[in-house]
């Protein structure tokens, strides 16, 4: 097991649309500062009386929702990359034990996903500190570091759960393009058909869907989103367990039985 990961790392890390997501996602950081930037020459625009009309959404948290798309993508193609290019019949043949070789995919991609994704959320996090200082404005949190990292380590997991679904969706179907799709439907897709089912169903449906987990997990969901704040942490990390364990298993009976 120890090889088949260091093969997977070394596939990983030497693969240029690696060096292309990172770069996306570092892109993302850079916006959401520009965008604390922009909020603050808002409010510093506004009169003292109409400051406090002025709200902009969490910043790491924003960050993190675009975070989410671009590790699910360096998931797909950390496994669709192989069919593209045949490599997988080399790989099946080195490692004839399919189910160890996506276990070892899967670990890389997890802790890519989770380290970049704590990474993105943190730099987010101290650009807007830094940016914004202590203006209130609305939205963006004054707690120190401390008490922001429980949030920031759940919304990493939340990252790192959609990379591992980019991952076992790629596997599925062996397209990356039915494999971005599927992910483009749930990340963005889903909430906007489960926001229009009438009241109750909309936040009990929504509460257990992926982008709504990380608030809850860290028990800081906001009542008033999609989801709220339904779940107890435990049950949020159970749903985000479900969220990897269903469509691995379904990824893992299809290796075995496919020819490649």
């Amino acid at each position: 097991m120890i090889d088949a990961l260091a093969a997977e790392w070394l596939k990983l890390r030497t693969l240029r649309s690696t060096s292309v997501v990172f770069g996306v996602v570092a892109v993302v950081v850079a916006l959401m500062a520009l965008l604390a930037w922009y909020a603050v020459h808002l409010w510093e625009g506004l009169p003292p009386d109409q400051r406090d009309r002025l709200e902009v959404s969490s910043l790491p948290e924003l960050a993190n929702w675009l975070a989410s798309l671009c590790l699910a993508v360096l998931g797909v193609l950390a496994f669709s990359g192989e069919y593209g290019t045949g490599m997988i019949r080399t790989t099946f043949t080195v490692l004839p034990s399919r189910g160890r070789v996506l276990a070892a995919k899967a670990g890389v991609v997890a802790v890519v996903a989770f380290c970049t994704g704590l990474a993105a959320v943190l730099a987010t996090y101290a650009a807007g500190r830094l940016i914004i200082g202590d203006r209130p404005i609305q939205g963006q949190s004054a707690e120190t570091l401390s008490r922001q990292m429980p949030l920031f380590l759940a919304l990493s997991l939340s990252i790192a759960m959609f990379a591992l679904l980019g991952l076992c969706l790629a596997a599925i179907t062996r397209s990356p393009v039915a494999a971005v799709a599927a992910l483009v439907a749930v990340w963005y897709v889903l909430p906007i058909i489960v926001n229009n089912i009438p009241a109750p169903w909309n936040e009990r449906i929504g509460s257990i869907l992926p982008g709504a987990l990380a608030g809850q997990l860290a028990g800081t969901g906001n009542p008033q989103s999609l989801g709220g704040a339904l779940l107890s942490p435990l049950a949020a990390l159970a749903a985000m367990a479900a969220w990897v364990a269903v469509p691995y298993a379904v990824a893992a009976v299809l290796l075995a039985r496919r020819d490649v």
